[in-house]
């Protein structure tokens, strides 16, 4: 058998094995220690062996665990809600105003925690509820929900980026501040596109009345500037000392949990149930993260070792006569297409052992290409059939939001972050100006 077929029989085991409904990291773990076993002998076993000693001695990995406990610790203790309130009272005027602050709250809450997951709870637990009992459309505000939430995998410290860093063996410094500004972009789209729509129509976003407006001056508006203080001054206090050189990476990622628990204890909030939640989600998390990323290294070193990468390069190169940007172009509607699918955690580790070399090969920036992969999985979570994100909302959404409300609200909102994508592909220097700048790359 050659070793393309070997492959190719590798990537089949893989996917029947995740359509029986198997783990991601049993899956795609299994397949690569019985295909070393069976190419190498026992000599295979060293491969697992090796890529796990390769993961315990990845420093940067401690950042993980952290951010995520930063994130958790400043959501349990109830500081997302007065982030929230805050956006209510000062963007409430505008038309579409109450949407607009809600991806606004989406961006910090990002900023805090670097997972999807954990805006879609905020969102659809405390903006949701709100925005419909002010008349907002529903569908509307449920895509609002759903694409704020899914920039928690871009803006800085986003968790995906740590583990396409880990896999593609890419400084995580630089991937966080190569997300930032697309991050932002993206968020920028979004509101654009809230505001417009709503001044076309102003029935889908209707303003606060002006009774309540009046309930709060201008010395509450300033008052309530204060519940945004801790938040920026967390995330300020730990990116700063980063980007000026004091802390290391993950030095700052223990200034962001420090920072968060002294947060909670100065607002009173540092409860046992906080401390117990916030705790047993991180362990949670960060253990799933960490089996994901051993399978994927163990998977990544059996494919290396069949020159499946070379093998693929020729395919799409010489026999299919295609250029470094066609193939860029089909990566990246597989992505989109898998993300119907698998999340993306699942999908990074089916084709970054494929995926990754041949950018490399290609000669395009890998540390670029992996914030190209990361919008593209913001587009994946919420494409139907099966998008990420589309059935968390389902969860958490009240009765009055179907199905059919959840699949239609995402339309405009992919429409955005194609265009997003297109401009980040155009030009590459929005991702890659400010690690050149910080890094001098």
């Amino acid at each position: 058998m050659s070793y393309e077929m070997i492959a190719l029989v590798m990537f089949s085991s893989m996917m029947m094995m995740l359509l029986t409904g198997q783990r991601v990291f049993a899956a795609i773990g299994f397949v690569a220690v019985v295909a070393a076993l069976w190419l190498w002998g026992d000599g295979g076993s060293e491969i697992g062996f090796s890529a796990a000693m390769k993961l315990m001695k990845w420093y940067p990995l401690l950042t993980l665990p952290l951010f995520i406990y930063m994130g958790y610790m400043l959501s349990e203790s109830g500081i997302a809600d007065d982030l929230y309130k805050m956006f209510h009272v000062w963007t409430g005027s505008l038309n579409g105003g109450l949407a607009v602050g809600t991806i606004g709250l989406m961006v910090i809450v990002s900023a805090m925690n670097g997972l999807s997951v954990a805006g879609m709870a905020i969102g659809a637990s405390i903006a949701l509820p709100e925005l419909l009992r002010r008349g907002y459309d529903k569908i509307m505000v449920t895509g609002v929900i759903q694409a704020g939430s899914s920039l928690g995998i871009l803006v800085p410290p986003s968790v995906v980026l740590v583990l396409y860093g880990m896999i593609a063996r890419q400084p995580v410094g630089q991937l966080w501040l190569a997300g930032a500004f697309p991050g932002l972009l993206m968020a920028g789209l979004f509101i654009l596109y809230i505001v417009v729509r709503c001044k076309l129509q102003p029935e889908l976003g209707p303003p606060l009345d002006k009774e309540e407006r009046d309930r709060y001056t201008f010395a509450d508006k300033i008052r309530l500037l204060r519940a945004g203080v801790i938040p920026f001054l967390i995330f300020f206090t730990m990116t700063g000392l980063f980007v000026m050189g004091y802390t290391s990476l993950v030095e700052s990622s223990a200034v962001g949990a420090v920072g968060a628990t002294m947060a909670a204890l100065v607002k009173r909030r540092l409860t046992f149930r906080v401390l117990h939640e916030t705790v047993h989600k991180t362990l949670g998390i960060s253990c799933m993260f960490m089996w994901i990323i051993l399978a994927a290294l163990c998977f990544g070193a059996v494919f290396d070792g069949l020159g499946a990468v070379r093998a693929i390069e020729g395919f799409f190169v010489d026999r299919l006569g295609l250029g470094p940007w066609q193939i860029l172009i089909m990566m990246q509607l597989s992505y989109i297409l898998m993300g119907m699918f698998l999340d993306d955690t699942a999908m990074l580790v089916i084709v970054a052992p494929l995926y990754v070399p041949l950018v490399g090969e290609l000669g395009f920036d890998l540390v670029w290409y992996g914030v190209l992969y990361t919008i593209t999985c913001q587009i994946a979570y919420m494409t139907p059939p099966f998008g990420y994100n589309l059935f968390l909302m389902r969860a958490m959404a009240p009765p009055e939001v179907t199905l059919g409300d959840i699949y239609r609200s995402i339309v405009p909102f992919v429409a955005v972050m194609v265009f997003g994508l297109a401009i980040v592909t155009a030009f590459p220097q929005i991702a890659l100006w400010l690690p050149q700048q910080v890094y001098g790359r």
